[in-house]
């Protein structure tokens, strides 16, 4: 761990942003953070002149797009390259962790780009910790999210296996303690897209959104406020809006 830690993240919402857009940027992030650590470790920093890692909490949408996790299967795509052109949806091959998921207008998608060594060194503890602040975001809106026990994500009803759906989708990369991909949150999402895939390669359980749970549209600016005000809460940090 550094001698003196670093918890500000640096927030930035990029608006509806081409998947592949969104990956180069992440991969930028990460590498310049990578570069820094790299330098630091091999004493390549002249005295007085370290360059502290910066981490980011990176808020977007996407168009419409399927994405597999490096671990996923292809079977889980229910539709063929034709089918994908005619219902203007695209895909992509990820290197992140999980299986297949949908990306589109109406969900709320969080990047983190963190130096875990700032926070903690431990993988299965972030993935608790990004899913303890969507499901206190829930809350707010009186929606209980929960934990199902060897699933990755935040999930409505997972004790009961006939209403079991999910609602927030996980899948992460960490290369030197630095963290990318994340979250994606089903806020106004229209769910009738996870019909063309098995969503995280899970066939027995439904999805859900928060639009579905309330009745009502809610307001993605807002959700994404309440996200941030969370994030800083579960992981100890200081938000500082970009």
């Amino acid at each position: 761990m550094p001698a003196i830690m670093n918890k500000k993240i640096h927030t930035n919402d990029l608006g509806i942003i081409d998947y592949q857009k969104a990956w180069d940027y992440q991969e930028q992030l990460l590498q310049e953070n990578v570069r820094i650590k790299q330098a630091l470790a091999k004493g390549d920093v002249p005295a007085g002149q370290a360059k502290e890692t910066t981490h980011y909490l990176l808020f977007c949408g996407h168009p419409h797009i399927y994405t597999l996790g490096k671990s996923g299967h292809m079977e889980n795509l229910l539709l063929d390259d034709h089918q994908l052109q005619d219902k203007g949806i695209s895909f992509a091959n990820t290197n992140r962790g999980g299986d297949i998921t949908y990306h589109g207008p109406g969900q709320v998608v969080g990047y983190p780009i963190l130096d875990l060594e700032h926070f903690f060194t431990d993988i299965g503890k972030y993935l608790r910790f990004l899913e303890e602040v969507i499901i206190r975001t829930l809350a707010d809106y009186g929606i209980k999210g929960d934990r199902s026990p060897g699933e990755t994500g935040v999930w409505l009803d997972p004790q009961d296996p006939a209403r079991a759906r999910k609602i927030c989708a996980m899948g992460v990369r960490c290369s030197r303690w630095v963290t990318m991909h994340g979250f994606a949150l089903n806020v106004n999402t229209d769910l009738n897209y996870f019909g063309n895939i098995v969503p995280c390669g899970i066939s027995d359980k439904k999805v859900a959104s928060m639009h579905e749970e309330l009745g009502r549209e809610v307001a993605e600016a807002e959700v994404k406020a309440k996200i941030s005000q969370h994030f800083a809460e579960v992981f100890e940090a200081e938000m500082i809006m970009d």
